[in-house]
């Protein structure tokens, strides 16, 4: 596929890598030369310096027989002006547009439209990454929360704890703890290092644990492998901004909610916008400020400035002070590997919004994607089309399904019901298939076994 990024940001740069190690054909657009040479250094890939939106730049690009424009600068008017551009001049038949601000997002299904502003697909950032951090405080104890199949499955990663009950045993135990639920461990990772779980695989203590179950039974599969955390109920957010705000909003009729912002303009805003929030006018990094508002009494503790440096410090801060838990937003990859046990979950922007992109780039049915530990693994769900003659998964029970080394199968939807994926269970069309890939270079090979025609006759 011929692909066009628009900005070479961190966004725009590791979705080149994604999409260049596909075999795909990838211009990227971008004013900062040195940037591009960066990038075409590393990838294989084209690059045009100039604005992202102008004419005469998307046609060196190549806009006239591209078949995706991906605008992820970092400005919302530039990403539209250049989807409509490709539509009114070239033509592009798929335009995906970041666009961050609430203003233009309240307008979303009247403004992007074929006959107003040409966008396919919209892309939010401060919506993923608020949903993330909303799963998080619902399920205390999580490291990841995901959703397939319209959030009827969930994907759940957890640290086994010493003491832990599933600490020490095989993972075939949960079966007989817990036999009227059904769940799957779809990956281990152990000091960095994957490894695909059995039946007879031990868990230790600190592994991090990536299980599969229907959304119902995620409570119950997390008390096998750890301490069940209590329900929170009183979260601080340090920053204001379109997160903070959305998250605020999102969770202040379930939890006690407070904003710590160090803007007072922002503060009047947020008061009036926010029905059950206590707004407060300070820094989250100041130690005066966090004792007065019992800190220590705090369930979680949310950094989500537009300053990595800041987020970190003031997590560092909470948790000394007695935060039960932290939650901090980093965007820049290289910090997020340094971080010690102070902070619980990075929360990467780059990496939920790479997700969501992908779920519309990927070839083949493909309704969900999902970038695990930092972009080195992935979950997808995809759909199984055709039927035994025409398809390598349909009619075939999932013994006999040759999967790519480093992928395995978690779950399958089936209309309303959820089926646990164990060896016995066939594939139908139509089926929604949960896979799990501890390298997702894999991707095309899964593609592959999916598409429909590539069966007996392959």
């Amino acid at each position: 596929m011929k692909i066009i990024i628009l900005g070479a940001g961190q966004v725009g740069g590791t979705l080149a890598e994604h999409l260049a190690n596909e075999q795909n054909d990838i211009t990227v657009v971008d004013t900062d030369t040195d940037r591009l040479r960066e990038l075409q250094d590393r990838l294989d890939i084209g690059t045009v310096a100039g604005g992202a939106s102008h004419p005469d730049t998307l046609y060196q690009a190549g806009a006239e027989d591209a078949d995706m424009l991906i605008a992820v600068t970092n400005s919302d008017e530039i990403n539209m002006m250049a989807c409509q551009i490709a539509h009114s001049l070239f033509n592009t038949p798929t335009k995906i547009s970041r666009v961050r601000s609430p203003n233009y997002l309240a307008f979303q299904e009247r403004l992007f439209t074929p006959e107003n502003i040409p966008v396919d697909v919209i892309i939010g950032p401060e919506q993923l990454v608020t949903k993330a951090i909303v799963e998080l405080i619902a399920n205390p104890g999580a490291l990841q929360v995901l959703d397939f199949a319209e959030g009827r499955i969930q994907l759940v990663a957890v640290r086994a704890y010493h003491g832990g009950p599933i600490v020490g045993h095989e993972l075939q135990d949960i079966r007989e703890h817990m036999p009227k639920v059904d769940t799957r461990v779809a990956a281990i990772f152990r000091r960095d290092r994957a490894i695909i779980p059995e039946g007879d695989t031990v868990v230790e203590a600190d592994d991090e644990v990536f299980f599969i179950a229907a959304r119902k039974d995620i409570r119950k599969v997390m008390s096998e492998l750890r301490k069940v955390d209590k329900p929170y109920h009183r979260v601080m957010i340090a920053g204001g901004g379109n997160i903070g705000a959305t998250l605020a909003q999102s969770i202040e009729g379930r939890y006690q909610v407070k904003v710590i912002e160090q803007s007072y303009p922002r503060c009047r805003v947020l008061s009036e916008s926010l029905k059950h929030t206590i707004v407060l006018h300070g820094s989250a990094s100041e130690p005066q400020l966090l004792s007065a508002e019992n800190i220590e009494a705090t369930d979680v503790f949310c950094a989500l400035t537009n300053n990595d440096e800041s987020n970190i410090m003031m997590s560092m801060l909470a948790k000394r002070m007695g935060a039960k838990k932290v939650i901090t937003l980093i965007t820049n990859p290289a910090y997020a590997d340094l971080v010690g046990d102070e902070i619980d979950i990075a929360i990467s922007p780059q990496q939920i919004t790479i997700g969501s992109l992908l779920t519309h780039v990927r070839r083949g049915d493909i309704s969900n994607v999902h970038s695990l530990r930092r972009g080195a693994a992935e979950a997808i769900e995809v759909t199984a089309r055709g039927d035994t003659y025409s398809s390598r998964v349909v009619g075939r029970r999932l013994d006999e399904i040759s999967l790519p080394e480093g992928v395995t199968i978690g779950a399958i939807v089936r209309g309303d019901e959820v089926l646990i994926a164990h060896r016995h269970v066939v594939v139908e069309t139509g089926d929604h298939v949960v896979l799990f890939l501890l390298d997702r270079n894999k991707i095309s090979a899964v593609e592959k076994l999916f598409a429909v025609g590539f069966g007996f006759f392959s």
